[in-house]
């Protein structure tokens, strides 16, 4: 009896082993009778047939089994034949494409579209920002990000001691859709000045000294050929100490933006606030860069690490199981909708503040207004429902930039064809300005029990207590 049950616990084990073996190797199985039909196949069409290319044929789960099932061992083997060559042409083929597009290196004009103006050529004057106002009220005028005065160089941003720079980057070609080139556009004639924040009562525009720095010039052609030229140009804002405030453009500006900065603040340094529905670090594209990639390559280049990478608001119908396993892998921290629901906004807000003060690191905001549910911002490429609220967002960026060492903003994908109203254009500059009032609150040294409680009748203006100092005023 003792032989018989050893016999039989051996027996379990290994036939444990080898399904283990089995689910490690993530070989499919099927069948006996499908298994029985599997005789004629190749090795090579069998280690396919078992294999995970074969999910894009069949995605839900039993139909590939219900396929084979009606089949002949020829027509399984004809079937199996031909999944294999679509996989294999669908493979790069060095006999038969281009790895890249052909440009025209002849050409006089092949880098005209990034050419900076040599300042000769204009009217001499002193460096620093100017106005392009002509009033003095400044609602008038060419219009700029909050009616901000315009500077041109580095060298005007020295001068000025500017703390922010605010750069519209007209990029499109990242994504499927058109139309978030005009993003920049549709911020500036919004006319939203930076004025009070009404719980502290600062004005940014009195606390902090801003310009709008333009746009930057973008290969609307090429995605590929723009990346270079925004990451100097982000590395240049950086470089003087002045904060880069980017309204884009699609997401794929997210790596040449933090990349810019990761270039003079040192790679590692930085840690990322990423909001958006969309995790956007995929990968196995044929272009290395686009709205739904830059995270991986951000990650893979090493200028950010995975645990200083935390994204707020995912919702959409992606990853898939191997994405989420390699941004575990990675040390990634993300609060998706789900959590949101079941611990509640502000138990999200207490762990999303923890995790980007805990290591003492600058911080860069990456904000996709497709976080937001699209009651509130239509006017996106790639709207997801059940998002996040004007009323949750505003109050956690303007947190944000208080209470962290702030790095850098950007705020994309804001596309004004998707929106016949002025809405989203208006909800994003309120965004920028909570981030604004943030710095404003640093800068001014104001504590969060004044930041935090809510305005009433009783409420005055809030002052250091005695013997406290003002915070030091720095750039950024």
């Amino acid at each position: 009896m003792k032989v018989a049950k050893t016999l039989a616990v051996l027996a379990l084990a290994t036939a444990g082993i080898a399904s283990f073996a089995v689910a490690q190797s993530n070989e499919k199985r099927f069948t006996p009778e499908i298994e029985a039909k599997l005789g004629s196949l190749s090795a090579a069409e069998l280690k396919f047939l078992r294999s995970k290319d074969v999910n894009k044929f069949a995605p839900v789960e039993g139909e590939l089994e219900r396929r084979l099932a009606k089949k002949t061992p020829e027509e399984i083997k004809a079937y199996v034949s031909a999944m294999m060559e679509v996989v294999e042409a669908s493979k790069f083929n060095a006999r038969t494409d281009a790895p890249t597009i052909p440009l025209n290196p002849d050409t006089k004009n092949f880098n005209t579209w990034k050419v900076l103006r040599p300042a000769v050529l204009d009217p001499r004057r002193e460096p620093g920002p100017f106005s392009l106002g002509r009033y003095m009220e400044g609602r008038s005028g060419i219009p700029t990000f909050f009616g901000l005065p315009v500077a041109l160089t580095p060298e005007d941003l020295v001068a000025g001691k500017v703390d922010v720079a605010m750069v519209g980057i007209p990029l499109n070609m990242g994504s499927g859709t058109r139309g978030a080139h005009l993003g920049p556009t549709a911020m500036r004639t919004v006319r939203m000045g930076a004025g009070n924040d009404m719980y502290t009562m600062t004005s940014p525009r009195a606390t902090l000294n801003m310009v709008d720095y333009g746009d930057f010039a973008v290969d609307n052609m090429s995605t590929e050929r723009s990346m270079g030229h925004v990451r100097e140009m982000v590395a240049s804002i950086s470089s003087t100490g002045a904060l880069p405030f980017i309204v884009g453009g699609d997401h794929s500006l997210a790596y040449s933006d933090i990349a810019g900065v990761t270039d003079v603040l040192g790679k590692g340094k930085v840690s990322v606030i990423h909001f958006d529905s969309h995790y956007d670090a995929g990968r196995d594209r044929a272009h290395l860069i686009d709205h739904g990639q830059p995270v991986y390559r951000l990650i893979k280049e090493g200028h950010v690490a995975g645990r200083d990478y935390i994204q707020v608001g995912l919702r959409a119908q992606s990853p898939d199981i191997e994405t989420f396993e390699w941004m575990r892998e990675q040390g990634f921290r993300y609060h998706t909708m789900v959590e949101v629901e079941k611990s509640g906004w502000d138990t999200v807000v207490t762990r999303v503040l923890k995790e980007a003060r805990e290591n003492g690191k600058r911080v860069f905001v990456s904000f996709d207004i497709d976080v937001l549910d699209p009651a509130y911002m239509v006017g996106t490429g790639t709207p997801v429902p059940d998002g996040l609220t004007m009323r949750e967002v505003v109050p956690l960026i303007r947190r944000i930039c208080a209470e962290t060492d702030l790095a850098g903003f950007e705020l994309v994908e804001l596309d004004p064809t998707m929106d016949p109203t002025y809405r989203s254009a208006q909800n994003s500059a309120y965004i920028m300005h909570a981030c604004m009032a943030g710095l404003s609150i640093r800068r001014k040294g104001i504590r969060e029990e004044h930041y935090l409680s809510p305005l009433s009748s009783e409420w005055q203006a809030p002052k250091p207590a005695k013997g406290e100092k003002k915070a030091k005023k720095t750039r950024g």
